[in-house]
């Protein structure tokens, strides 16, 4: 959007844009402010304002990154509880991440009361979207007994999406579950080859996993 142009005059194009309600634009020039670099000197303030101007337009992803902005204090006054706001909207609106970074806060009781009942509801609406990182925590939370009954089994189900979206904490923890026949029977060798899918994924403990037990189980 801002490659080869005059640099001064696209970014007063786009200023212009976003004021005329486009939240597309709202939003790419936030992210310039954001990161900073050749177009724009990095202003933290200036991309929590056009954030905030792209939420307004109902634009899910601003809204999250606003509400990270909140949470971290980063280009504004820190107000967990105005991110937690922030991101309940997100994720009524459907953002994914929203309800994963929602939830997470919820099990944290970090800028809320903790409510691990409202974590698994959260995570679990993410983790229908197929969100693996939701997935992975719904299981740890099944595996645990926190905010829900205890069901290995369902942990299981859980890790297995985690790990088939590529999520490498979901096939080492896979792998543990076969390994010691937890909510599965036990199966070393299935357990070695999700070790080895998660050291592909660039997990260090799959890595270490799979190197600990491949000269036992690979002939």
């Amino acid at each position: 959007m801002f490659a080869q142009h005059n640099t001064t005059e696209l970014i007063n194009e786009a200023e212009t844009r976003c004021n005329n309600k486009n939240y597309e634009v709202c939003y790419s020039l936030a992210l310039q402010y954001a990161l900073g670099g050749k177009i724009v000197r990095q202003d933290k303030f200036k991309a929590v304002e056009l954030y905030q101007k792209a939420c307004n337009l109902e634009h899910q992803i601003s809204c999250g990154l606003l509400a990270d902005s909140y949470f971290k204090g980063d280009g504004v006054l820190q107000d967990k509880f105005k991110a937690v706001e922030l991101h309940q909207i997100a994720c009524d609106r459907n953002s994914v991440m929203s309800c994963v970074d929602l939830a997470t806060i919820y099990a944290n009781g970090n800028g809320v009361r903790q409510d691990l009942f409202k974590a698994v509801e959260l995570y679990q609406k993410a983790c229908n979207r197929k969100w693996p990182s939701a997935c992975f925590y719904l299981g740890v939370m099944y595996f645990d007994g926190e905010g829900v009954r205890q069901d290995k089994f369902k942990s299981v189900e859980l890790y297995q999406i985690a790990c088939n979206g590529n999520y490498e904490d979901g096939c080492v923890n896979l792998g543990n579950m076969y390994f010691f026949g937890e909510g599965v029977r036990q199966d070393k060798l299935k357990a070695l080859n999700l070790f080895g899918k998660a050291c592909d994924l660039k997990s260090e403990l799959g890595c270490k996993k799979y190197a600990m037990l491949k000269n036992k189980y690979v002939k």
